[in-house]
């Protein structure tokens, strides 16, 4: 687990997380991810990636989506669509959290090191009580899930706006040739050997 907590919110998703560790480490191959592999049906190997939205750039181990507006069915569209149900588990662990420790759904009053000692027992406490007491913390319906590719959202979303969050406004950022190859490559798998049955229903 990784959390980098303390930076500006004026500064966008995508500055953030160039000026944390994590960022660091994975230019500088310190990581220790997994190396690339050839999935079934793909010309070259995938590496691993994280799955990041619109404000962050495109690079080889952090893939974004398509900008625009896709024909349903085409590999584009059905790419955003599944990488956004990976992020959205990143979603629910921040609505979760939100929603049970109220102290984030406010600005804090408090001196910048304070704010960043609370917000880290937030998330220990968060994942230390998924983890043995997940009946209670998220009973069903809590989070978001999916039956045959139809989304019922949890029932934290109900929670209303979060007034302490501030859009950020997103800069298109133009990819090098070979992570849109690697992006491509992905999509394609996503309709061919790496495709799930519902999944044409909703992109």
């Amino acid at each position: 687990m990784f959390a980098d907590v303390g930076c500006q919110g004026r500064i966008s998703d995508g500055g953030v997380f160039k000026a944390s560790k994590l960022y660091q480490q994975l230019t500088e191959n310190r990581l220790r991810l997994p190396t690339p592999e050839e999935l079934e049906g793909c010309s070259m190997q995938i590496p691993y990636f994280f799955a990041g939205d619109s404000a962050f750039a495109l690079s080889e181990n952090l893939m974004k989506p398509y900008t625009g507006d896709f024909p349903k069915g085409t590999p584009q569209r059905i790419f955003n669509y599944r990488l956004s149900r990976g992020r959205r588990i990143v979603e629910n662990a921040f609505g979760i959290s939100s929603a049970v420790f109220r102290v984030l759904r406010n600005p804090m009053l408090l001196e910048p090191a304070k704010a960043e000692w609370v917000i880290m027992t937030v998330i220990l406490l968060h994942n230390y009580l998924r983890k043995h007491s997940p009946n209670i913390y998220t009973p069903f319906g809590t989070l978001d899930y999916e039956v045959n590719g139809n989304l019922t959202e949890g029932s934290w979303r109900n929670e209303g706006d979060m007034t302490s969050m501030v859009p950020i406004r997103n800069i298109p950022r133009r990819p090098t040739n070979y992570y849109t190859k690697v992006r491509d490559e992905i999509a394609n798998y996503f309709i061919n050997n790496g495709a799930v049955e519902w999944q044409d229903q909703y992109a």
